[in-house]
């Protein structure tokens, strides 16, 4: 049997040569992107889906209450506003009169944290999407991936990603609208702010209108904090009434900033003619 070796001496029997000197501890690894977007499924995998669905089927819009996009994350955003080669277009708001600003679409590839961000909250959203049309008694059905989704946009022609940049300074303020690109709409959406509120800007609020069979429209001004995310309906929502559910027809905009500038993420998860 062989013996067990013993343990070697650091300086050979009768060298004079110096011990060698203990490594210095590794660095630790910078975050890459992939750690970024198994960070981000992650928090999206934290959040209170039952209250955010029974706020959708409530009201037509919940919000996360925590911010789900980190300050560096929203910065980073905000960041690729300038780099005009990450959009397909830019629109003027006020040439069109959709209000006071502007906005950007992104070209295809979209930027990592976006493309994580709709397709992490895609399945959990088409699940209340097919709720919502079951209800309403229409036979459309949403695929359970953003991939098939897409698909099917194609299919319609619907080529042009949609997900965007908005931007609006002191006086700016968007026009309640929906977001309809094509024959395809995915029937929700979100919205997060990436300036910090009373920081970066003072008003600026998220605006929502529901108009409702045989009475007078209802409003709602919401205050988002940065990395916040609303979810929220592009057209219309399934409400009980007494003999079933009836559509209530929803627009959405933003009030007018008083001070600052304010940048935030749209995504849409149908795509655009």
């Amino acid at each position: 049997m062989r013996a067990a070796e013993e343990p070697r001496a650091c300086v050979a029997r009768g060298s004079s040569r110096a011990p060698r000197a203990p490594r210095a501890p590794r660095a630790p690894r910078a975050p890459s992107s992939e750690d970024a977007r198994s960070s981000l499924a992650a928090r999206l995998e934290r959040l209170d889906w039952d209250a955010l669905e029974r706020s959708l089927w409530d009201r037509g819009w919940s919000k996360t209450g925590a911010p789900v996009l980190t300050p560096e994350e929203c910065s980073g955003l905000v960041a690729l506003y300038a780099d005009d080669a990450r959009f397909r277009s830019r629109v003027d708001m006020e040439r069109f009169r959709f209000g006071v600003g502007e906005y950007k679409y992104f070209a295809d590839p979209l930027p990592p944290l976006v493309q994580e961000l709709r397709e992490g909250a895609y399945p959990r959203l088409a699940a209340v999407a097919n709720a919502w049309t079951k209800a309403l008694g229409v036979r459309r059905r949403f695929p359970q991936t953003l991939r098939a989704l897409q698909a099917a946009c194609r299919k319609a022609g619907q080529t042009k990603p949609t997900p965007l940049l908005l931007r609006y300074e002191t006086g700016g303020y968007n026009c309640l609208h929906q977001d309809l690109y094509g024959e395809i709409a995915f029937p929700l959406q979100l919205t997060c702010v990436l300036s910090r509120r009373g920081a970066d800007y003072t008003g600026g609020d998220f605006l929502l209108v529901e108009q409702r069979p045989r009475q007078q429209s209802r409003g709602e001004s919401i205050a988002l904090e940065q990395g916040e995310i609303i979810i929220f309906t592009v057209r219309e929502r399934p409400v009980k009434g007494a003999r079933g559910y009836y559509r209530a027809a929803m627009r959405h905009g933003v009030s007018r900033l008083l001070s600052g500038t304010r940048t935030s993420l749209g995504v849409i998860f149908h795509d655009a003619r």
